[in-house]
């Protein structure tokens, strides 16, 4: 320290501050308890962590400091705790036999015109007609668009008697039997479906778990309503958490080979997802390119929507898609039964 500057010294101040928050990050992560919840914020920083990290670790580098160590090791600790942040595509070859799932939040179809634009509920239904999957787990479906994809023989939807956010998983595979966890004290829920594919008995879970239901903008972050906003916060993850164990005692009772679509509502980096995936494999990992990003807040490459599947499957490609029709961006896998 005593060879930099005033504004280096600040700058390295701050570089220890984000590569300590990270740090955090890590730690918490891997806690499945609600003890750590007041902190859980921490996971919808990652991305910009990790991005303040590379920075600070350039910064330093070009000026030929040892200062950049600190970002240096941070960054290493993220690759082997979270993964590669950006990833490399590796798809491998497709055949006719492999089956093909997409997970989209779709947001109501647009129904209450939130999106500019005409017709972007039609808009949805065309782009899912033209990617074609064999399988579509929607997420804030509308009932009336199963009437457009009539593509798909079978769907199981939400239950009329279920006051919650309506979800649908569409096949073109027999399902044989379905049903609804219906979680308690919230407007979101997971469903499922048993497939029938090929001699094979498939369990899909399209999962939306506890929705945030905050707009970031500068009234939810005023003075007189972030402590409002911070504890909304807070409550959504002591949710999400009690949802992802709830799913994970489910599926532990089922010997179906196994497949989670859907709508976290948090990032590759929190304790929620990492509850959910272990054991399973994310799609986007194995196969994916890019940053992966499924949803945009301000900017940053965030994803919250995932694929996962059990060790029965291959993951042969993965998509993210672009296309601006909901506030989530639609994902698809291409997967292959293992013999």
């Amino acid at each position: 320290m005593k060879n930099l500057s005033f504004k280096e010294k600040v700058a390295f101040v701050a570089n220890i501050v984000v590569a300590t928050l990270l740090v955090f990050a890590f730690f918490i992560s891997y806690q499945d308890t609600n003890l750590f919840s007041f902190f859980a914020i921490v996971h919808l920083l990652v991305p910009l962590l990790v991005i303040l990290n590379v920075l600070f670790f350039c910064f330093w580098l070009i000026k030929r400091k040892k200062q950049f160590i600190p970002s240096f090791l941070v960054l290493a600790m993220g690759y082997f705790v979270f993964g590669s942040f950006y990833k490399i595509g590796n798809s491998l070859p497709e055949e006719a036999h492999d089956l093909s799932i997409m997970s989209y939040n779709v947001m109501g179809f647009n129904r209450f015109g939130w999106i500019e634009g005409t017709d972007i509920g039609d808009q949805i239904t065309s782009f899912i007609k033209a990617q074609d999957p064999d399988v579509l787990c929607i997420q804030e479906h509308s009932r009336i668009r199963y009437q457009q994809l009539t593509q798909y023989a079978y769907r199981s939807e939400t239950p009329y008697s279920s006051p919650r956010s309506n979800q649908a998983i569409f096949s073109k595979y027999p399902i044989v039997a379905s049903g609804s966890l219906d979680l308690p004290q919230s407007g979101n829920n997971i469903i499922f479906a048993d497939l029938l594919f090929n001699e094979d008995t498939l369990r899909v879970y399209n999962v939306h778990l506890e929705s945030f239901n905050i707009v970031p903008n500068s009234e939810t972050l005023s003075n007189g309503q972030s402590e409002k906003t911070y504890n909304r916060m807070i409550n959504t993850f002591e949710k999400q958490l009690q949802q992802a164990k709830y799913l994970k005692e489910h599926i532990s009772k089922t010997s179906h080979k196994i497949l989670i679509c859907g709508d976290f509502n948090n990032t590759q980096f929190s304790n929620v997802y990492r509850l959910v995936k272990n054991g399973y494999h994310d799609s986007f990992l194995e196969a994916g390119s890019g940053f992966g990003k499924t949803y945009d807040l301000k900017g940053l490459p965030v994803r919250i929507d995932y694929i996962l599947t059990d060790d029965s499957f291959e993951v042969i490609k993965h998509t993210n898609f672009k296309e601006r029709l909901s506030d989530h961006y639609p994902v698809m896998a291409t997967l292959k039964i293992k013999p």
